[in-house]
């Protein structure tokens, strides 16, 4: 019997723990590599949920997440925006203090088809 396929959820996290260590990647083309190209909304719903619930070890890199114009968009209630620049330069990614990130120089070009295949299949 074939394993029930992951939510997008899941998927989305799936997706977010393959982004190297410094480097980021927008919600838009993590939907995109999900194929729901309109669903960049829902990634942040997604890693929006994990506020407040208990990280798996090894902590999910939700901070490596910015929106598509190279901006951190994450609210700074709790610190969110401040934590998110802190956590991005401790990594050596460059974060001006209006929290943009030069995305020809840090971009994740996402994965390959097979990588996207497992994870959509649940094989992650």
């Amino acid at each position: 019997m074939d394993a029930k396929p992951p939510d997008f959820y899941q998927q989305v996290y799936a997706v977010v723990r393959r982004i190297p260590r410094g480097r980021v990647t927008s919600y838009g083309r993590i939907a995109a590599m999900l194929g729901r190209p309109n669903a960049a909304r829902a990634v942040g719903y997604a890693l929006a949920a994990l506020a407040g619930k208990r990280q798996p070890d090894p902590p999910l890199p939700w901070y490596r997440v910015i929106n598509h114009a190279g901006r951190i968009s994450t609210p700074d209630m709790d610190g969110g925006a401040s934590l998110q620049m802190k956590l991005l330069r401790a990594e050596g990614v460059a974060v001006s203090d209006d929290l943009r990130v030069d995305l020809s120089v840090y971009l994740w070009e996402g994965l390959h088809l097979i990588e996207i295949d497992d994870i959509l299949a649940g094989r992650e």
